[in-house]
């Protein structure tokens, strides 16, 4: 295989999109479904265009992942996904693989785990792909060969934005995230450490369990550390993406039709 490989975050791009459609809409639910529909069909023609794409796929999300049975509150208290949204999903699914794109949708895997197998697979045989989602848990991922695109904000994200966001290299944005935890996901991270303060502790630490012995931390900082250790190695597990799941298909059968 040879060329660039489009990686679309399906639900991710449908679930912003429907968000604008759903507020603006004046008609019946199935116009606005079909409305809908259309304009993620575009944006997916218009992907293929910016990437260069010669190979594409759009993942689904599949039934619950590892990460719902290895913590039990991991996204428990995220909003279900609307109803008018979750019974219109094979319309969406039919939308885009006419535009030429594989779609997939894993038994029990999370789409970003594989996207990031999908992308690490490629850099391994130094061939580039693009990630197309808002989600953080891609920036990690971000090398020479492997690229993360916003198409709402249309621009690609780089290290020098990523260190302004988050105050951390993009390296380390695992163990800020394990640290600081992720309320959008209900990731715990450590017990009374906040984001300032996980910035100031990765600043210091390339191994974060050294920092229980720096004294030029607080001791309520390093008490706090000692604590939350077992949380801080669970929230790494689960804000790692895994890049070894078994797909099950090539990367030739992605080639664009």
């Amino acid at each position: 295989m040879s060329g660039q490989l489009l990686l679309i975050d399906a639900l991710n791009l449908i679930r912003r999109i429907y968000a604008v459609d759903s507020n603006q809409n004046k008609g019946s639910d199935e116009q606005m479904i079909i409305t809908c529909c259309a304009r993620v069909a575009h944006a997916c023609e218009k992907l293929i265009k910016i990437t260069q794409a010669s190979h594409a796929i759009a993942v689904f999300d599949g039934d619950k992942s590892w990460r719902y049975h290895y913590y039990q509150h991991y996204k428990s208290s995220r909003a279900p996904m609307p109803a008018t949204l979750q019974n219109a999903l094979d319309k969406f699914k039919h939308a885009i693989e006419q535009t030429g794109m594989v779609v997939f949708t894993p038994l029990n895997d999370e789409a970003d785990d594989i996207i990031a197998t999908l992308a690490h697979k490629m850099a391994d045989n130094q061939l580039c792909s693009t990630i197309v989602s808002t989600d953080k848990g891609f920036l990690p991922s971000l090398n020479n060969y492997i690229n993360v695109y916003d198409y709402f904000k249309k621009e690609y994200l780089d290290h020098a934005a990523i260190e302004k966001r988050f105050g951390v290299q993009q390296s380390r944005l695992i163990d800020f995230w394990a640290m600081a935890g992720d309320k959008t996901n209900d990731i715990p991270g450590v017990k009374g450490i906040g984001s300032k303060t996980a910035i100031e502790i990765i600043s210091k630490h390339a191994d974060i369990t050294q920092a229980t012995e720096d004294e030029t931390l607080s001791p309520a900082v390093r008490k706090k550390l000692a604590a939350g250790m077992t949380d801080y190695i669970t929230s790494k597990h689960l804000v790692a993406l895994r890049t070894d799941i078994n797909l099950g298909f090539s990367l030739k059968q992605l080639r664009l039709n």
